[in-house]
């Protein structure tokens, strides 16, 4: 990463840098939110399903 930054620098592109880093971290956090997204619709997905099993066991004696 040094001569990166190294690189960078000598050529006074700080600013492109930053804007990478920004948007190296923007997409990161793009990443693990549509992972938790993910996450949570499989959540969703299986509490329905027990629910539709749980009526169909229970659903015609009420």
């Amino acid at each position: 990463m040094e001569p990166l930054v190294r690189a960078f620098a000598e050529r006074g592109d700080l600013a492109h840098l930053a804007l990478l880093l920004w948007a190296l971290a923007a997409s990161a956090a793009c990443w693990r939110a549509l992972q938790a997204l993910s996450q949570a619709s499989s959540r969703l997905d299986d509490f329905i399903r027990e629910l539709a099993r749980f009526n169909a066991h229970y659903g015609d004696d009420m």
